[in-house]
């Protein structure tokens, strides 16, 4: 998974043949490319060590203009709206963008697979059970359905028809539908959403030890792990009380609700984690998530045949 580490351009430069003329300057640039490449320059998860990267059958409507995305649109291609926290609490060993580079990562992957739109990831949501933790950025879920409904409604009236939210969350699949029913009422489209809790169930219960560990734990620091190893801190992961931990025990579920404070309401959790986050791999990561891609790129498939039409179709 991970490649050659990243060089600095010094180094480079002293490496490379002093050719003369035209050609040595461009084996210089080309060799200086290809460092930078090898090093993963680009996204969230950029940094030292990291893999080429694939070309892509889609794009990201970020890195084009307005000109082009207007032919995205025209073409009727799927949108793929990612939503990912830029900033929630995810214990001492993750960043507080964990949940963004992982949707940031699977709208790459799905992009490399499909000619789909990925629309700028939804950086800011509904995440009440981890204000207590410094950083982490909520919005009331009037105010999450409220963005969500004006940023699909703004698409179709550019004339986006296919829209796709991958959520990456679980305390915003509630106001996820409600911003989906919502949008079919004011506009007669009928977009569709994908809970990420839910794929990829098969891999995790075969490489992961707790697969219902809870938050921060084994399945997603292992995600992170093979998404961007340098942002995890493996000697601060620490295990701490998980919903497997509660299972058999009491019928009653919680708000969701993690505090860092000793006997204050909700539940207890000194690092933010749930679950046993020192059992993680990049490895165990790794078949996660290409485990999840296959099954998305399935359900996209399934649910948008006439956009992703497969051979002999």
């Amino acid at each position: 998974m991970v490649g050659s580490p990243r060089r600095p351009a010094a180094q480079c430069r002293r490496a490379l043949p002093r050719t003369a003329g035209i050609r040595g300057l461009r084996l210089r640039r080309q060799a200086l490319f290809a460092a930078g490449v090898r090093g993963g320059r680009g996204g969230p998860g950029g940094g030292a060590g990291r893999p080429p990267v694939a070309p892509m059958r889609g794009a990201f409507l970020q890195d084009l203009s307005w000109a082009e995305a207007a032919e995205w649109l025209n073409r009727g291609a799927v949108v793929l709206m990612p939503i990912g926290a830029l900033a929630k609490q995810h214990g001492r060993h993750l960043p507080l963008s964990t949940d963004y580079r992982v949707a940031h990562a699977l709208a790459r992957g799905l992009a490399e697979r499909l000619p789909l739109l990925v629309a700028p990831i939804v950086g800011f949501g509904y995440y009440p059970a981890f204000t207590a933790y410094a950083g982490s950025q909520h919005l009331r879920a009037e105010t999450f359905i409220a963005l969500l409904v004006d940023l699909m409604t703004g698409l179709i009236r550019q004339g986006a028809l296919r829209l796709a939210l991958l959520n990456t969350g679980v305390s915003t699949e509630a106001p996820i539908r409600l911003a989906l029913r919502q949008v079919f009422e004011e506009t007669g489209v009928l977009a569709r959403a994908v809970d990420l809790h839910q794929v990829g169930l098969g891999a995790r219960r075969e490489v992961v030890a707790e697969p219902a560990g809870g938050h921060a734990d084994e399945a997603e620091t292992s995600l992170l792990m093979a998404i961007a190893p340098e942002r995890v801190r493996p000697e601060l992961a620490v295990s701490e009380q998980s919903a497997a931990d509660r299972a058999g025990v009491s019928p009653f579920y919680r708000t969701g609700l993690l505090t860092p404070v000793p006997g204050a309401p909700g539940q207890f959790s000194a690092s933010g984690a749930t679950g046993d986050p020192r059992r993680a791999s990049a490895a165990k990561g790794a078949a996660i998530l290409s485990a999840m891609l296959d099954e998305l790129t399935a359900g996209l498939r399934a649910e948008f045949p006439e956009a992703f039409p497969q051979a002999g179709d």
